[in-house]
């Protein structure tokens, strides 16, 4: 008889708490380029001036994309606990 094994701490996905906290990282990394990009939106002369002004426009969807994106899960299943069984010692008759 096949003896169960028990769930392996790292086969287990990275709690939900610490998935939004890493989400909310990198919503705010990119709002802090885009803070920078409006900064250089009023010290920056001429047709230059396009660059950081664009980096302001499209910066707030990719950063709400890229926030919404949940982890990749690696296809593994969650193993879960199954119902107990008795224990018989090795060489034992059953």
């Amino acid at each position: 008889m096949k003896q169960p094994t028990g769930a392996a701490i790292t086969s287990l996905p990275s709690s939900p708490t610490d998935e939004r906290r890493s989400r909310m990282i990198k919503y705010s990394v990119a709002m802090a380029v885009r803070l920078v990009c409006i900064g250089a939106c009023f010290v920056t002369p001429g047709w230059w001036l396009l660059i950081p002004a664009l980096g302001a426009i499209v910066l707030p969807y990719f950063a709400v994309v890229v926030a919404n994106q949940v982890a990749p899960n690696d296809g593994r299943a969650v193993e879960r606990p199954g119902q107990l069984l008795p224990y018989t010692p090795p060489g034992s008759a059953a």
